[in-house]
């Protein structure tokens, strides 16, 4: 079995530096190469991430392939950083607690706890809040 190491070149100063990498040929002719563990990890870590990225980006091709339309991207936005997304569309379509509550005569109190996850919403419910919003029910959940 043949072996050597070489150093992957940077292309800039401020790049970082690429390790060593050693690889071995096999008596058939196939190069093997070896790699520090931690490069090992990182990569199947960027491969794992590729992966979700990947089925993230196959639901949503089939959502819309279905012709469901797609959150506004203030909406996603507020439920990536914590809001449910009740809470997210309500504020969206800048309708304050107590007026959505008036128009979809759920109390305040209710409401709240909807959109802290504290109690579920019936179809009812949703029907109405979707119609006071003026959204699409499916944006509900």
């Amino acid at each position: 079995m043949k072996t050597s190491t070489r150093s992957s070149p940077s292309t800039s100063a401020s790049a970082k530096q690429r390790p060593t990498v050693a690889s071995i040929v096999t008596p058939g002719g196939e190069e093997l190469v070896l790699l520090p563990r931690a490069d090992y990890e990182a990569l199947v870590e960027r491969a794992t991430e590729a992966e979700e990225d990947a089925a993230d980006i196959a639901i949503y091709d089939a959502r819309r392939a279905e012709g469901s339309p797609t959150l506004p991207a203030d909406v996603s936005m507020a439920v990536l950083r914590g809001d449910s997304r009740l809470k997210a569309l309500r504020q969206w379509r800048d309708v304050g607690q107590v007026h959505l509550a008036f128009k979809t005569d759920i109390s305040q109190g209710f409401l709240s706890d909807l959109e802290n996850g504290k109690r579920n919403m019936t179809a009812e419910m949703k029907r109405r809040i979707a119609e006071a919003l003026d959204i699409p029910e499916t944006w509900l959940g």
